[in-house]
């Protein structure tokens, strides 16, 4: 990643934290935050947004902030808890190709 897209990441990280400040209460800022800091390999950080997004009183899809949170714990090497997440991903979204393909892999690696 270059300082620049990482410069933009961090914008949208800010605008995000504003949304919040308008309506806490709206789930995809924490899991876009989440999903930013994800890809600014802040693995650690990433998780407390990801969970408050699970907890968020307002959301279509929780599928989201769970494949979010097993891209986290799959490059932790935390394999359980990244199956885990995929798997409940597709409880809420049975169509989410990515969790389809996520938990293929891993139960793939544990054969």
């Amino acid at each position: 990643m270059t300082y620049s897209s990482q410069g933009k990441i961090e914008d949208a990280i800010a605008e995000c934290k504003k949304a919040i400040e308008v309506d806490p209460t709206f789930e995809n800022p924490y899991n876009d935050i989440g999903a930013y800091l994800v890809e600014l390999d802040r693995l650690d950080e990433a998780i407390p947004w990801l969970e408050r997004a699970l907890v968020a009183l307002r959301y279509e899809s929780y599928c989201f902030p769970h494949v979010n949170l097993g891209r986290v714990y799959e490059r932790k090497k935390l394999f359980a808890k990244a199956l885990k997440h995929y798997e409940e991903a597709l409880e809420e979204n049975p169509k989410h190709l990515g969790a389809w393909q996520a938990v293929a892999r891993l139960r793939g690696m544990a054969n």
